[in-house]
């Protein structure tokens, strides 16, 4: 009897399999709520740490890109309260209005100008700053310097050099006895424009210099040990490995090229009477939505020319992007390189 009773109880006790089984179910719950807990605080840590740019994104960005595109379909002169909803009335003048497409035009060839003296300029600065000479580290900060200076500053001492009763540049034209230029005025003001453009370029250098000092050096010396002249290690080498950075230098001139507006503070007659006063050839696409706006007051007009020229970045970047195909290499990992570089957008 008492053998039966043992039998029915060890076939009633749990065996050890069911026992972890069962601290298996029962630590499951405990687990997933220290995951979810440790989730929850790092999600409210994101939040707390990010917060104050997402305000400012959607305060500062979102909300004034919502609101000009709102104005675009509205006949708005920014004083009124009423509006009148005019649809796309405002994007069909802008297509047909002389004015626009020629502004956009000048603004076109002025980038077609400026961003490849620009990169060609900081590129050879920076191959010059790069060699082993004295003083290095001096003529990079005095190169650099320019670019330090805000844009606004650079534009009225560029303004004042070349003023045409007491600038610098007509002093220097006296002293050799030659006649003062009206450097602001048509057709020079477009070339001081450039000059501007090209006297801060050591942000372009400072770049191209960061991507010559990531190349290996290991890599010149093969080179120049295979019998390579220095051009064709440059072509061969230095300029296969920089292209992501030319290319990034591309993509960014040119986006800040056709927003460009400080050639309304240079280009400006000594005596000025507001944006009339602009030289044709500087009369860019920006100074043109700035006249719309705050000189005659066509707050809707002026909102949709900003987003054609939004439209325009967009399509030009797509191209470039696109364009860049097979031109562009990046560097690889040893463990996943392949016999083919890696292009921009392209298969392996």
């Amino acid at each position: 009897m008492s053998v039966e009773v043992t039998r029915a109880a060890e076939s009633l006790a749990p065996s050890p399999d069911r026992q972890a089984a069962g601290r298996a179910r029962h630590s499951r719950p405990a687990r997933a709520s220290g995951l979810r807990s440790v989730r929850g605080r790092r999600a409210r840590a994101f939040y707390l740490f990010a917060g104050p740019w997402l305000v400012g994104f959607l305060a500062l960005t979102v909300y004034p890109l919502g609101y000009a595109l709102w104005l675009s379909f509205t006949d708005s002169d920014g004083l009124s309260p009423r509006t009148h909803f005019v649809g796309l009335a405002n994007y069909k003048e802008a297509l047909t209005d002389p004015d626009t497409l020629h502004s956009l035009a000048r603004t076109g060839v002025f980038t077609a100008i400026t961003v490849p003296l620009t990169i060609v300029a900081g590129l050879l600065l920076a191959v010059l700053i790069n060699q082993p000479i004295r003083a290095r580290g001096l003529f990079r900060t005095l190169l650099y310097l320019p670019a330090v200076v805000p844009p606004v500053g650079a534009a009225l001492t560029f303004k004042l050099i070349f003023d045409r009763d007491s600038g610098a540049a007509n002093g220097v034209l006296d002293a050799l006895n030659m006649n003062g230029v009206a450097w602001l005025m048509d057709p020079y003001a477009r070339w001081v424009l450039i000059m501007l453009t090209l006297w801060g370029v050591g942000n372009v250098m400072i770049i191209s210099l960061a991507g010559l000092q990531d190349i290996p050096k290991e890599l010149h010396e093969a080179a120049r040990m295979d019998g390579a002249s220095a051009w064709q290690s440059f072509t061969r080498i230095t300029l296969p490995l920089l292209s992501p950075v030319l290319f990034f230098q591309v993509v960014t001139g040119i986006i800040a090229a056709l927003q460009s507006f400080m050639p309304l503070l240079i280009a400006l007659d000594p005596t000025p009477h507001g944006v009339t006063a602009v030289p044709e050839s500087n009369y860019f696409y920006m100074i043109n939505v700035f006249a719309q706006y705050f000189a005659n007051g066509r707050y809707g007009y002026a909102s949709a020319l900003l987003w054609i020229l939004f439209a325009c970045i967009l399509v030009i970047t797509f191209l470039v992007f696109r364009l860049s195909k097979g031109m562009v290499f990046y560097n690889t990992a040893p463990e996943t390189a392949t016999t083919k570089p890696r292009t921009l957008g392209g298969k392996r």
